[in-house]
C-alpha cells in the first residue's frame, strides 16, 4: 500500500496561538507529530503552514514542509493546495494528520489509510472510538456518529446521536443498553482527487450549523468509511489544560 500523510500546521489558532510550536520537553509540538507520522509508514510526510515560524522550525528538524496561503478555512483547504504544490495524482491516497496531534499514534495512521485502500468504492475514510460515559455523550466537544451495517457514515453530530428516548428520560440520564455510542476521531484519509471536489463544494447548510466540515461529504450523497480504532488515539491539543496534560503524558 502507497500513501503520503499532509499535516496542516496552522500558527494563528484562536484558542491557542502559536500552537505548532508550543514546548513539549524540549521539542515543539509539531515534531512530535511529525515523529509519529514518520512511523506509520508514508512515502511522503509533508507539514503544510502558513507561517514562516513554523516553515523554519520544520526545516530545523529535516521535514519536508511547504508554505500555504494564510486564507484557508480549513485543514482540507490547506491539503487541497499542497496537493497542486507537490503534484499528487487524483488515485492517490492523502492521510489528514492534525498538527496538534503529538500522541496520536502511527498504527492509527496506518490504519485509515488501509482502509481507504481496501475500499475502492469509498472516497474517504475515518475513525471512530467507543464512549462510556454519559457525560462525553451530551459534551458537545466530542463528536458522535452513526453508522450503518457497513461501517459507513450515517450522520455526525455534536449532539446525543441517536437519541435514546427510553434512557433520556428526565435527569437520570444514563447510557443505554442497545446502543454502542461512538466518538468520532479527526484522523482522515482520502483520495487525492476527491479533495479537489471537496473543497470546489460551498459549505452546507448542516456543516454550517454543527460546524462539522465532514457533513459537507454526507450532504453531497458521497460516502464515509468509519472504521473501529485499533487503539487509544491520545489527547489533542485543543486548550492550554490540553496542553499540560500532554506534557504530564508524555513525562511518563
Amino acid at each position: 500500500m502507497s500513501f503520503s500523510i499532509v499535516i496542516p500546521a496552522r500558527f494563528e489558532s484562536s484558542r491557542l496561538p502559536g500552537k505548532p510550536l508550543m514546548d513539549i520537553h524540549g521539542k515543539p509540538m509539531i515534531r512530535w507529530t511529525w515523529e509519529r507520522a514518520k512511523q506509520a509508514g508514508a512515502e511522503r510526510v509533508i507539514i503544510a503552514t502558513e507561517s514562516e515560524e513554523v516553515l523554519q522550525a520544520c526545516k530545523n528538524f529535516g521535514a519536508e514542509v511547504v508554505m500555504t496561503r494564510d486564507d484557508h478555512q480549513s485543514g482540507t483547504e490547506r491539503i487541497a493546495e499542497v496537493i497542486d504544490l507537490a503534484g499528487f495524482n487524483g488515485d492517490e491516497i492523502l492521510v489528514n494528520v492534525q498538527g496538534d496531534e503529538p500522541m496520536l499514534p502511527a498504527e492509527l495512521i496506518h490504519q485509515v489509510a488501509e482502509g481507504l485502500e481496501l475500499h475502492p468504492e469509498i472516497p474517504m475514510a475515518t475513525l471512530c472510538e467507543p464512549i462510556e460515559d454519559i457525560q462525553t455523550v451530551f459534551d458537545p466537544n466530542a463528536v458522535k456518529v452513526c453508522r450503518d451495517f457497513a461501517n459507513r457514515a450515517i450522520n455526525f453530530s455534536r449532539a446525543p446521536l441517536p437519541w435514546s428516548r427510553d434512557s433520556f428520560v428526565g435527569d437520570n440520564k444514563s447510557l443505554p443498553d442497545n446502543w454502542a455510542y461512538k466518538r468520532h476521531i479527526g484522523l482522515y484519509a482520502y483520495r487525492a482527487g476527491f479533495v479537489k471536489q471537496y473543497v470546489a463544494w460551498p459549505e452546507c447548510e448542516l456543516e454550517h450549523v454543527e460546524k462539522l466540515e465532514q457533513l459537507r461529504v454526507l450532504w453531497h450523497g458521497e460516502k464515509i468509511l468509519v472504521l473501529d480504532a485499533h487503539e487509544d488515539a491520545g489527547v489533542g491539543v485543543d486548550t492550554p489544560e490540553d496542553l499540560e496534560k500532554v506534557r504530564a503524558l508524555l513525562a511518563s
